[in-house]
């Protein structure tokens, strides 16, 4: 288990040919699970052609003729785009997941599942009793990532289950290049599943709804369904000591270095013209800045706190998924 770069609600596509049964499927799904339904396939393969795909990945390749042979580039890997993401409205209408039925008169399922092959969403084949030995065949070829028989008890929490899987694993493939990348700096606990674990527990007791690496300081930075940004600061062994000789070289208080070599505390001074560590002008206020870190014992020791995120780390505050949820519904009652 590892954990994606980033993560944030998506958009779940319902595509059926009964008009009826789409309703029923939407109202009957989680309310918090934003979706987008089809009854004609013609429509839903032209939305979702055009539809922007998630992730700006932040990279940028130099391809340096003078210096590099022609086969190899310089890759810049820009840390802060990738949580400025959360300023983005549209993040939240990336399809993710695709719930497509087998029997349709335009086009089936799979014909349907091969005509959006080049996306990166996950498929899944909602089936009825007879469709089974096609759906294994289409998943042995790899064209769906799933299939559920709309005959099975529970149909219904199984696909919302499954739902949820695939979207993990949608960002888990987005960021697969990111993760690879930064695993090389100060994220190893990006590829540690008990900081993984830890993170999904979070998520689910805090409320989270989004997360994303943060870079200074590290850690994860975590967005609720109102847009409230807390910061999970993350340090090792290392990265404690290093707050320590930090603290040390700036003539910080001998009650802040000592504090900080028994890992009482953790800091994150957050002033705007700060990087996250200490500076001389916090002086014998340092407390404010601090909380009582918590342990993971993964492949290393990891020191961990939340923080409340002050505003100035954003250009502009970020959508909040509630708001999301809130105009998508009012759109849906004057369509109707």
């Amino acid at each position: 288990m590892h954990l994606p770069v980033y993560s944030h609600p998506t958009l779940t596509v319902l595509v059926d040919d009964s008009d009826s049964f789409l309703r029923s499927l939407s109202f009957q799904l989680d309310p918090t699970l934003a979706s987008q339904t089809f009854h004609d396939t013609t429509a839903a393969l032209q939305w979702l052609r055009k539809e922007p795909q998630s992730g700006c990945v932040p990279l940028h390749v130099n391809f340096d003729m003078h210096n590099l042979p022609a086969d190899q580039c310089n890759v810049a890997l820009d840390l802060e785009r990738i949580y400025r993401i959360g300023e983005q409205r549209h993040r939240f209408a990336t399809p993710s997941v695709l719930v497509v039925d087998y029997s349709m008169p335009q086009m089936n399922g799979l014909e349907f599942c091969e005509a959006v092959a080049h996306l990166p969403c996950k498929k899944i084949l909602f089936t009825g009793a007879a469709d089974e030995k096609i759906a294994v065949s289409a998943f042995n070829r790899g064209l769906i990532d799933r299939y559920i028989k709309k005959s099975d008890d529970h149909a219904l929490d199984i696909l919302e289950l499954e739902i949820a899987a695939l979207q993990r694993d949608y960002f888990d493939t987005q960021s697969e290049t990111l993760r690879e990348l930064v695993l090389l700096h100060n994220y190893n606990f990006l590829g540690d599943p008990a900081l993984a674990r830890l993170v999904r527990e979070l998520c689910a007791t805090m409320g989270f709804v989004e997360h994303y690496i943060f870079p200074n300081p590290t850690g994860i930075l975590f967005l609720d369904k109102h847009g409230k940004a807390s910061l999970m600061m993350i340090e090792t062994e290392q990265g404690m000591y290093a707050q320590y000789e930090i603290a040390r070289d700036s003539d910080a208080p001998p009650s802040l270095m000592d504090a900080l070599l028994e890992r009482r505390v953790l800091p994150f001074f957050s002033d705007p013209d700060g990087d996250g560590m200490y500076a001389r002008r916090v002086g014998d206020n340092w407390h404010r800045y601090c909380a009582a870190p918590r342990v993971c014992q993964g492949r290393e020791t990891y020191y961990w706190a939340l923080f409340d995120l002050p505003p100035h780390y954003f250009d502009q505050k970020p959508y909040a998924y509630a708001d999301f949820l809130k105009e998508r519904a009012a759109q849906e009652s004057i369509a109707v």
